[in-house]
């Protein structure tokens, strides 16, 4: 185990997973590589669901739907199926019809209603699923629901991803051991407006509907929404998070809203990280902003542009496009009180340029360039707007050819 936070810590072995929930994670045949491509989530009985979604005018039908049964239903429903490679976005009535034929025998084969069930898709968009090749494979799907199988599921969402994205801490509260585990996926196409960017949060600790959408918009303001890999929104972006077991008393709610944030914050640095040819993940903090909201927009304003990108794959000193970027953020402030930094390195002192080696900044985002994997390969800037007393962070990555590379080829 490592320390997170002083009530929370990463479970190492990530098959650990929250009191209660099934998982699974098999290839369908739904990708032409053979690798998993469908996953399944099952909640115990009583679970509450909670989830947000993308809000691009074009969204694919099964966004639609899923937020229509969590509505209904009040969030009590079972199971989450997912399959990549295909998004079912734009595809008509078929889209539909495939979400249907889906859930529909995946609940048959649970023995729950079809109410009862949600269905995330994620690929290539106006591509309808191979409808056929995946309901074929659902008895297996079902057979294969484990405990221990929070990896495979993990794996089955993955399409242009690197890297595996999961996470499960733990803390105990009187007593009690409460976890909370998710998994995500997301490379490209990355600018959540609630990247291709789904992810699925469970917990085994029993909160109120009302309370734990709260909680769950709040994680999601913090993490998923303040991350841009190329300022893309897809019509398929989703997060679901899922609690379920005997009840806590709400004066732990503080405790849990930690945990739920640090699991999110986890996936989207990581999905940042994995954006498509990017070598770093960059860090903004904004400090001094006079509310939180406003922190984010700038440290996002920056964290999307194209020119900061650039330059920091090219490791550029170029400050100027960072304090251009935060400008543009739609956030009033006073250059003449702001403070920026790039490392450890201090480039304005309240709006003037202070003193300093162009080439010490260099070296240092060189250095990132070429570190560990989430360890010491993260880029920090500092902006202080000296204008209130909030801050908040977002995350982004370089840009690089290879990201036009893959995005140029990405059907063919």
């Amino acid at each position: 185990m490592r320390l997170s936070d002083s009530n929370w810590s990463f479970v190492d072995e990530g098959n650990v997973t929250p009191k209660g929930f099934l998982f699974a994670g098999i290839s369908a045949g739904l990708k032409a590589s053979n690798k998993k491509d469908l996953a399944l989530i099952l909640a115990p009985e009583g679970s509450i669901f909670s989830g947000m979604f993308t809000q691009s005018i074009v969204r694919a039908s099964c966004v639609d739907i899923c937020e229509e049964r969590i509505k209904k239903s009040s969030g009590f429903l079972r199971a989450i199926l997912i399959n990549s490679g295909q998004a079912n976005a734009c595809t008509g009535n078929l889209g539909i019809q495939h979400f249907q034929i889906a859930t529909a025998k995946i609940a048959e084969l649970l023995g729950i209603k079809e109410e009862e069930v949600l269905m995330c898709s994620t690929g290539v968009i106006g591509v309808p699923i191979q409808i056929n090749d995946l309901i074929k494979n659902l008895p297996n799907l079902v057979s294969d629901l484990k405990v221990n199988n929070f990896q495979n599921a993990a794996e089955a969402i993955l399409t242009t991803d690197l890297t595996l994205k999961k996470v499960v801490v733990e803390t105990i509260i009187q007593g009690r051991k409460i976890k909370i585990a998710g998994f995500a996926k997301g490379s490209g196409m990355i600018y959540p407006n609630m990247a291709t960017m789904l992810a699925f949060l469970t917990c085994d600790a029993g909160i109120e509907k009302e309370e734990w959408d709260k909680m769950i918009s709040i994680a999601v303001k913090k993490s998923f929404n303040a991350i841009s890999v190329d300022g893309e929104t897809s019509t398929n972006d989703s997060f679901v998070g899922i609690n379920a077991g005997n009840k806590i008393d709400k004066v732990f709610f503080p405790i849990i809203q930690k945990g739920i944030d640090i699991v999110c914050q986890n996936l989207a640095k990581n999905i940042a990280r994995d954006g498509e040819g990017a070598n770093c993940l960059l860090e903004v903090l904004v400090q001094g902003a006079k509310t939180t909201d406003d922190a984010i927009m700038v440290a996002k304003s920056i964290c999307n542009s194209a020119l900061v990108k650039t330059a920091i794959h090219g490791c550029d000193p170029n400050w100027g496009r960072i304090i251009s970027a935060a400008g543009n953020s739609g956030v009033k402030f006073n250059l003449n009180d702001v403070d920026l930094y790039i490392g450890s390195t201090q480039i304005l002192e309240k709006g003037n340029l202070y003193q300093y080696d162009s080439q010490k900044i260099t070296d240092y985002i060189r250095s990132k360039m070429k570190g560990r994997y989430l360890v010491d390969d993260i880029v920090d800037i500092m902006i202080n707007l000296n204008s209130g007393a909030s801050e908040g962070k977002a995350w982004g990555c370089d840009l690089s050819k290879k990201y036009v590379e893959i995005n140029s080829e990405y059907t063919t």
